[in-house]
């Protein structure tokens, strides 16, 4: 693996375009800076007939993403530096702007929507899909919680006009002393007030705040990736599970079942859905929903008669940052309307991490059919990787491009991979 970013890095310097092909806009704030157009093979595992090649790489911290029809880049990057918090790459060349670090970026019809940790921002875009001005970007949402756990506030929009935030819970499980070992859960958990679920707001209002938006979905513990399905009009989000179950209650739970339990589960939500966190969660190998120990399970308990199942559950621990619902023509038919999800990988697993890839999970009529499978894989360069600081690379945002082909950002080395398929 050493031995292909050296050539990554070689060739890099060999495709690199010139900055002043870029236009200013007029805003003194942006930075320009070079980045591969690479054509070489980046070492990633992928089903026969695809390929992978490196659009973009030291932009930074690069959550999510947007392609625009013409082909150009906008990736979130998650830098409060001044000029760093969005990339736009023409070409191989990148620019920077913004002043706000945070995850969500998304295009949908003459504007740009992207978050900080505690607000939603829109820039309108011309016809050739520019932002119009770099240094007012208009504030749809603001006063979002943000106490510093789980505070990404990833989002989509639907074809009505409305904007869906994730509000994560600044907790594990909503114990009276947080992570602590034996706490108990707090009854009625306060949290889920103003954290914990999905928020839906006008995509056209501005400076709107908690009582302008509506509660669309509670008992979620965090959601980085989300989408809304096209198909079926409705939205579908990857849920980051709990941790902990074996540190904090070995009286219930073995170090194995800590590290796999619960599930990462993906959720098809309507207006009004509970999906039972804290008092909930998933296992996967049982196909149940478990009463949570700190509200008196015991690993066998079920629970949440009340709460929405899961349409499919991943393994425990591999942080869902990404999902994407394909639409294009380009690769083979099987793909359309399936959902693509990028596992960031697990940092809290006792011995051996797991993720580090983009899944596949076939749809059909609207539900899942069949087994998940990885889709693309070895973004961390290390086989058996027993700790996230030895990855190369880590998955985080997913985006379709004009001609169909998949797009995916690494927040580690600020890494865009371009996957296309030939069928050769």
């Amino acid at each position: 693996m050493k031995t292909k970013i050296i050539l990554l890095g070689c060739l890099s310097v060999m495709t690199l375009l010139s900055a002043r092909s870029l236009p200013h806009n007029g805003d003194s704030t942006v930075l320009r800076h070079r980045v591969a157009v690479n054509p070489a093979d980046p070492g990633l595992k992928l089903p026969a007939g695809f390929k992978a090649q490196v659009v973009a790489e030291n932009l930074g911290a690069a959550r999510h993403i947007a392609v625009t029809p013409q082909g150009d880049l906008y990736v979130k990057i998650q830098s409060s530096k001044p000029g760093k918090a969005i990339a736009v790459v023409h070409n191989g060349v990148a620019k920077s702007f913004g002043t706000y670090r945070g995850t969500g970026m998304v295009i949908k019809g003459d504007y740009l929507y992207t978050s900080s940790d505690e607000e939603v921002f829109r820039y309108k875009l011309n016809d050739k899909s520019e932002i119009i001005n770099m240094d007012k970007p208009e504030k749809i949402v603001t006063g979002l919680i943000n106490r510093h756990q789980h505070e990404a506030k990833a989002l989509t929009l639907d074809n009505d006009g409305n904007i869906y935030v994730n509000i994560g819970a600044y907790s594990n499980s909503c114990q009276v002393q947080d992570r602590a070992k034996g706490s108990k859960g707090i009854e009625g958990c306060p949290i889920l007030d103003s954290a914990g679920g999905i928020w839906q707001f006008k995509a056209d209002k501005l400076n709107q705040t908690y009582g302008d938006g509506v509660r669309y979905a509670t008992g979620l513990r965090n959601v980085v990736g989300l989408d809304w399905n096209a198909s079926l009009n409705q939205l579908f989000v990857m849920q980051h599970g709990r941790d902990g179950l074996f540190d904090m209650f070995p009286e219930h739970y073995s170090l194995e079942q800590g590290n796999e339990l619960p599930a990462e589960c993906m959720y098809a939500l309507k207006q009004g859905d509970n999906a039972g966190w804290p008092y909930i969660y998933y296992d996967g190998s049982k196909h149940q929903k478990i009463l949570a120990p700190e509200y008196g399970g015991d690993g066998s308990k079920t629970g949440g008669e009340n709460a929405i199942d899961p349409v499919i559950a991943f393994p425990a621990h591999m942080a869902p940052n990404g999902l994407l619902f394909y639409t294009g023509n380009q690769f083979p038919e099987r793909y359309k309307n399936g959902a693509f999800v990028a596992f960031h990988g697990s940092w809290n697993r006792q011995k051996g991490q797991k993720g580090y890839f983009v899944a596949f999970v076939p749809f059909k009529n609207g539900k899942p059919v069949g087994e998940w499978e990885v889709f693309a894989d070895d973004f961390a360069g290390v086989p058996n990787i027993q700790s996230p600081g030895q990855a190369q690379h880590r998955p985080c945002g997913l985006a379709q491009g004009p001609d169909g082909s998949l797009y995916v950002t690494d927040d580690v080395k600020g890494t865009v991979y371009k996957i296309s398929y030939s069928g050769k």
